[in-house]
């Protein structure tokens, strides 16, 4: 519901700029038209309390909804809550209105508004009380996963004697990772409708997240060995449990079988083209592809894969045509900002790339924000340090909770030598997130790689380590202290760790330092000259080459 809900605002919300001063009013009209001001200049949240206060202003149930409408599909989740309870304040028998005003109370933590509304809503509608809920479920698929299940099992109460109720809390006990009520629940729906395969595929999904790879795989292919004529949604089931657990050739044969049998079968024919690319069959992926293309059906993934294929090829001119071409789904914003790094840096069209993001963004407002943060590292990777900073201010009023950007902006003011500065943003984001090994690391990094202040850094590596011991770039880190501190036998060892997990021109260069510390410039050589025919324009390379090997530095 909500989704196309989405659609129909993206297509509403490009209204021309008004030509206006901006000027504070209580008159509804002023309010729309600052809002309509502040899109037109990607000023996201002011046009969201702009709507708002609209809203608030007048009787008009049309501003409320469009209030909420942009609130939500920007993330505002204040001003969406606000200008919510406006709209069923106005339309007390919307039920779009109560269905946005339940989603973001459970967003925003108030479970027992959101228990209260959504019963509300399960009550209210057409049929049988547990289909109502089963379809809430997909309607909340992206919202927090254990939010959704401590709702979705609280409104199931009611309902114990219906399967779809049962259906409905297994499928989001596996969304949470509770492998054991899913397996419970789903045997329960199963226990009142035999012959309903869907709570059997997620008992067998259960199984899978559970680390029961082949008995997940048997108990869906004893469904198909019962059944003289198998449903070939067990046999797609099937193929998604083989796929997942890197048993491709047989996921394939199971699609196949599905094709020969039903020759038209879409999502057949996109998962078969979806394993041919995993195995690198570009060939026969692109041709797949480009079939499924044909249909009309499953068009944004054909575009995706097909402009990976091409981006692989080094085809960049029609990657970026294709990735642009992708402008909804869950690929959309990934490809989008693809589109844009080959534009850049491939075509030397950086201003092209960065209008195409403005653009994609003006038509997405669900992935507006996104596309900002992503305009930001393009901004600073072309050297335009002030502008992606001006973005970046931007965007932490936006997602304030938001580590990648707090972390972003932070990595910026190093790019920009402004080393305390940075410094302070890094110790705020621990500050703010004390148990992320992204940020712990971070900080610690900084201070090895840039200060004297090793110990510290050290503490700090050291915890982030506790906390994802398999890290590659925590382990380089901590190597990379540990050189700092004068202890390069035990550097050298967890650098060559690191290295082993994550081949990278980063941590070669800190491996090359070592060995040359430890007197061991022979090897250091060889390392070097084979990290270079790998990533011949890596700048860590190119400095540890220059400072420890000048004399062959220009060959």
């Amino acid at each position: 519901m909500f989704r196309a809900i989405f659609v129909i605002l993206a297509a509403n919300l490009l209204l021309p700029p008004a030509l206006a001063d901006e000027t504070q009013s209580s008159d509804p009209s002023a309010h729309v038209l600052q809002a309509e001001i502040a899109l037109s200049r990607g000023e996201y949240l002011r046009a969201a309390e702009e709507y708002r206060k609209a809203a608030e202003a007048g009787s008009d149930v049309s501003h409320a909804r469009r209030a909420t409408l942009v609130a939500d599909s920007f993330g505002f989740d204040n001003e969406a809550l606000r200008s919510a309870t406006r709209w069923l304040a106005l339309d007390r028998e919307s039920d779009m209105a109560l269905g946005y005003l339940a989603r973001i109370q459970l967003r925003t933590g108030d479970r027992r508004a959101a228990r209260r509304n959504f019963g509300a809503l399960i009550e209210k509608g057409d049929g049988e009380e547990g289909q109502r809920l089963l379809a809430l479920v997909q309607a909340l698929e992206e919202e927090d996963a254990d939010e959704v299940l401590d709702l979705v099992t609280f409104l199931a109460k009611s309902y114990e004697d219906s399967a779809d109720a049962h259906q409905a809390v297994a499928i989001t006990a596996l969304n949470a990772g509770d492998h054991d009520l899913a397996m419970e629940r789903a045997d329960k729906a199963i226990g009142l409708e035999p012959d309903w395969l869907k709570p059997r595929f997620v008992y067998g999904r259960a199984l899978l997240v559970a680390g029961r790879d082949e008995e997940a795989i048997d108990y869906i292919a004893r469904i198909i060995g019962d059944d003289f004529d198998p449903d070939p949604e067990a046999r797609m089931e099937l193929a998604v449990l083989m796929l997942t657990v890197g048993r491709n050739e047989d996921a394939l044969s199971q699609v196949n079988q599905v094709l020969l049998d039903r020759p038209s079968h879409t999502g057949a024919l996109r998962l078969m083209a979806i394993i041919n690319f995993r195995e690198q069959n570009l060939d026969a992926a692109r041709d797949d592809f480009e079939d499924l293309l044909a249909t009309g059906l499953y068009r944004a993934d054909a575009l995706y894969y097909l402009a990976r294929i091409a981006d692989i090829r080094e085809n960049y001119e029609q990657a970026i045509v294709l990735y642009t071409e992708v402008k909804q789904g869950s690929h959309a914003a990934a490809a989008q900002r693809r589109a844009a790094a080959l534009l850049a840096f491939r075509m030397d069209a950086a201003d092209e790339a960065l209008s195409q993001l403005d653009e994609f963004a003006r038509d997405n407002p669900a992935d507006a924000i996104e596309t900002m943060e992503s305009k930001a590292q393009l901004l600073a990777s072309i050297d335009r340090y002030d502008d992606a900073l001006a973005l970046y201010d931007k965007l932490l009023t936006y997602r304030p909770d938001s580590e990648n950007v707090a972390l972003g902006r932070a990595e910026l003011l190093l790019k920009m030598d402004r080393l305390d500065d940075a410094i302070e943003a890094y110790r705020g984001a621990v500050k703010r997130w004390p148990d992320s090994a992204i940020s712990l690391n971070a900080l610690g990094y900084t201070l090895a790689d840039r200060t004297d202040r090793f110990r510290e850094a050290e503490r700090l590596i050291r915890r982030a380590i506790k906390l994802d011991p398999d890290n590659a770039a925590i382990i380089d880190s901590l190597g990379w202290v540990l050189h700092k501190r004068g202890h390069h036998a035990k550097a050298l060892a967890e650098l060559q760790r690191a290295y082993e997990m994550f081949d990278n021109s980063e941590v070669a260069a800190h491996i090359v330092e070592v060995l040359h510390a430890l007197e061991r410039p022979g090897e250091a050589l060889e390392l070097l000259e084979a990290a270079e025919l790998k990533e011949p324009d890596s700048s860590f390379l190119e400095d540890v080459r220059e400072r420890l090997f000048p004399e062959g530095a220009d060959n």
